[in-house]
């Protein structure tokens, strides 16, 4: 597809590096440009500091992987959290949709993608061996397995199950008032919110099965 040619060399690097963001294309890049070229100066200098201090000093937890401004995250260091219970994700965005229900109040382990075979993603790819740590070294209760009800996110509760269970641990998912298919992070918080508190046995899923 062709495009407009721009005036300026400087405005076309900027519409570039704008449309390279997800979900941005070059019109909706072009139109953010030049709204930061008619702002205020300081309007574009704070956002460059902002990118630029968020890209260099952010740090991922040592416990969950979250990410962080400190070595451990703000919810693995609350003591009010139910630190013997932990919801395993695939990334930050999912925690985030399950911390908007304000139903959840234990803590949360990200793996940072899902097993996927066909697309070369193996178990050393993912952050499953934090968790075999957690699980071996903290009085863990129950873990939840709020992973996307897709082929990978079932091939990876299914692995974590049956390799990392303990007799005296618990394992639960999220209840299926979720479509197949569905993103934890497009899901209405109502939805989401009761399928954490209506989370079932994973035996009897597997069962089901």
């Amino acid at each position: 597809m062709q495009f407009e040619q721009l005036p300026s060399r400087l405005l076309e690097n900027a519409v570039s590096e704008l449309a390279k963001l997800p979900g941005v294309g070059r019109k909706t890049a072009l139109r953010l440009a030049l709204h930061l070229l008619r702002q205020d100066r300081s309007l574009s200098m704070a956002l460059g500091e902002s990118i630029i201090k968020m890209r260099e000093e952010i740090t991922y937890c040592k416990v969950c992987n979250n990410i962080s401004d400190t070595e451990v995250c703000s919810i693995c260091a609350n003591p009010s959290r139910r630190h013997n219970t932990i919801c395993v994700v695939e990334d930050i965005r999912d925690l985030l949709a399950i911390e908007r229900t304000g139903q959840y109040h234990g803590v949360y382990h990200i793996l940072n993608g899902l097993i996927s075979p066909l697309d070369g993603i193996g178990i050393e790819d993912i952050h499953i061996a934090g968790l075999v740590e957690r699980i071996e070294n903290q009085e863990i209760k129950e873990i939840i397995l709020a992973l996307a009800a897709t082929v990978e996110g079932d091939t990876t509760a299914f692995y974590i199950y049956r390799n990392l269970g303990k007799e005296h641990i618990e394992f639960s998912t999220i209840s299926r008032g979720i479509s197949i298919g569905d993103d934890l992070e497009y899901i209405d918080e109502i939805t989401l919110g009761r399928s954490i508190s209506d989370r079932i046995p994973y035996h009897e899923q597997v069962k089901a099965h």
